[in-house]
């Protein structure tokens, strides 16, 4: 992430930044799961499997990159139990906490203007 990315209030657009920073076909859904709690890897790849558009398998890089990508704009944190087996937990941050009403209001903005498309 370039340092200036974060830097909106240098006179950096608003909406591009946050366009930027949710960009991706996953990065929404991902924080959308997120909002019931901390989950681990294999739980995020299986929601994002079964309640998609049917796209099928979503490529462990991908994903990763997605979860990487969340993390440096500090929506979600990742933290490593340090264990064998690796246990690894994501989690929203306070900011990616204040997210989720706005992601709410896409579903419910969804639910009005595009049923049956």
């Amino acid at each position: 992430m370039d340092k200036n990315d974060s830097k909106v209030g240098r006179g950096g657009c608003p909406v591009l930044a946050f366009q930027k920073m949710v960009s991706g076909k996953y990065k929404i859904r991902i924080l959308w799961d997120l909002k019931d709690g901390a989950r681990r890897y294999g739980e995020i790849r299986s929601g994002l499997l079964r309640g998609g558009d049917g796209s099928g398998e979503i490529a462990p890089r991908v994903l990763s990159r997605e979860l990487k990508a969340l993390a440096e704009f500090g929506l979600i944190q990742r933290k490593d139990y340090g264990t064998v087996p690796p246990k690894v937990e994501y989690r929203l941050t306070p900011v990616g906490r204040s997210f989720v009403p706005v992601i709410n209001a896409i579903r419910k903005w969804g639910e009005r203007h595009l049923s049956g498309t």
